[in-house]
This record gives C-alpha cells, sequence and structure tokens, in this order.
C-alpha cells in the first residue's frame, strides 16, 4: 500500500497521523491556489510558476501534483468536498481533545465549507481553488498538464 510503514504507537496511533497528513493537504492545496493566483495576477506564466515553485522551497507534494489538475481544469482528484470536511472535522476535534489550537485548519475548514455550499459536497476537493478562481474571476489555466494524475 505505500513504500514506507511507521509505526506510530498503540493501536489508534495511525489514525491521528492520517488525520494530520491529510489536513496538511490540504493547507497545502488552499495555499497552492493562491499562489498561484497571485502568480497569474501579477502577470506570470502560470505554467512556468508551477515549474519555479516545484524547484524552489515552497514546493509541496500538494503542489506538485493536484495543482496540475487545477491548472489542466479538470480538478479530477478522486476526493470530495465531504470527505476533506470530514478529515478535517476531525483535525478540529483533536485540537480540542489535545488541547492544540489550529487556526489554520479552522480557517482552511471554513474554506471549504463555503466550498461544499457552492459547489456541492460531490465536488473534487481540488475544486476549493475554483472557489478563489470565481472570487477573483480568473482561472487558473495552462497548457500541458494532465486531466487527471497517473497512479
Amino acid at each position: 500500500m505505500c513504500a514506507k510503514s511507521f509505526l506510530m504507537g498503540p493501536v489508534g496511533s495511525a489514525a491521528v497521523i492520517k488525520v494530520i497528513t491529510n489536513m496538511l493537504a490540504f493547507i497545502h492545496l488552499v495555499a497552492a491556489g493562491e499562489a498561484l493566483m497571485l502568480a497569474k495576477q501579477g502577470g506570470l506564466d502560470l505554467a512556468q510558476a508551477y515549474h519555479a515553485i516545484v524547484a524552489s522551497s515552497g514546493n509541496s507534494f500538494v503542489h506538485e501534483t493536484e495543482s496540475q489538475l487545477v491548472l489542466n481544469g479538470s480538478y479530477d482528484i478522486g476526493f470530495t468536498m465531504d470527505l476533506a470536511l470530514k478529515d478535517l472535522g476531525f483535525a478540529l476535534a483533536m485540537c480540542k481533545d489535545f488541547g492544540v489550537p489550529l487556526d489554520l485548519a479552522s480557517r482552511v475548514n471554513a474554506i471549504f465549507e463555503e466550498g461544499k455550499r457552492t459547489y456541492g459536497g460531490g465536488a473534487w476537493s481540488t475544486q476549493i481553488v475554483k472557489l478563489l478562481e470565481d472570487t477573483v474571476g480568473a482561472d487558473l489555466r495552462a497548457p500541458g498538464f494532465p486531466a487527471k494524475l497517473e497512479t
């Protein structure tokens, strides 16, 4: 199922890291969308901006993969707004249980709630970037990016 495995602790510990990694992915997705929109509105070529980010300290796995689906316009990640909100909800519940304020996760959860209201719970989670596109009135399209990621 994966290239590496990690013993996280007693039974149930793996659920905590799963929620953490998904929370980070959603935060990265919103941040990547904002970065690409800033690049577009700043007059940059989006394909070049994508590759410059990949080569920089601002890169993330989410940018490398999911940004391609935004730039193509398909958004087809196979993961829905509802699933994203479920995992963000788990993270926010953990923040209360563990006494850790999660300001970014809380803000990203609110953004995903708005995305669900706008596009529906069955919309792809990557359409959260479409929310920004619609707000700004500009799309984030660039040639040369796939409609689906290779598995």
